[in-house]
């Protein structure tokens, strides 16, 4: 119960803090996450709701990134370990190590889909003002990675843009 309260409230202050972000500064804002060490950033209008990463389902006979299912708010959704996805995990991460950290994000209803990614911690809101792009790199990238980023720390953060993602056709085949 107290897990509970204390996602209701992270949720509460995320959503104040990116009420409060997007009435100072206009532009674009984003999530940002940690997987496997890498800072991921998701546009805002592409991700859904918060949620811990518990009661996750196996389903047999799926790809080793493919965790289950989980019951979000009543609604069925597929749960992918990004990491384990992007390869930047060797295999998939074993339920019974998951972190405390660890939450589902999941997809906008908007999308149509009913996926949510497996991400290792939340690292806050972060807009234009935050970052500066860095140069698109020559080598060919995946459809659903934007551009990238670095902070005032110097720490680089790669947008993963979830609607281009869920319409992958590798995000899609989860048969193993």
């Amino acid at each position: 119960m107290a897990k509970r309260e204390a996602l209701r409230e992270l949720q509460t202050r995320l959503a104040q803090r990116l009420q409060a972000v997007m009435a100072e500064q206009p532009g674009e804002s984003w999530l940002a996450v940690e997987c496997a060490g890498l800072g991921l950033i998701f546009p805002l209008q592409g991700a859904g709701e918060i949620f811990t990463a518990a009661g996750l389902l196996a389903v047999p006979h799926t790809r080793p990134w493919f965790l289950g299912v989980a019951n979000l708010r009543g609604g069925l959704h597929g749960v992918v370990d990004l990491a384990a996805f992007l390869g930047l995990r060797s295999h998939a991460l074993a339920r019974d190590a998951i972190g405390e950290q660890a939450r589902l994000l999941a997809f906008n209803p908007a999308s149509g889909s009913h996926c949510a990614v497996l991400v290792d911690r939340l690292a806050g809101l972060r807009n234009t003002s935050q970052l500066t792009r860095l140069p698109d790199p020559a080598e060919p990238r995946p459809a659903f990675a934007g551009a990238r980023y670095r902070d005032g720390d110097g720490r680089v953060w790669q947008e993963i843009d979830l609607s281009r993602l869920a319409q992958q056709e590798q995000f899609l085949g989860i048969a193993a």
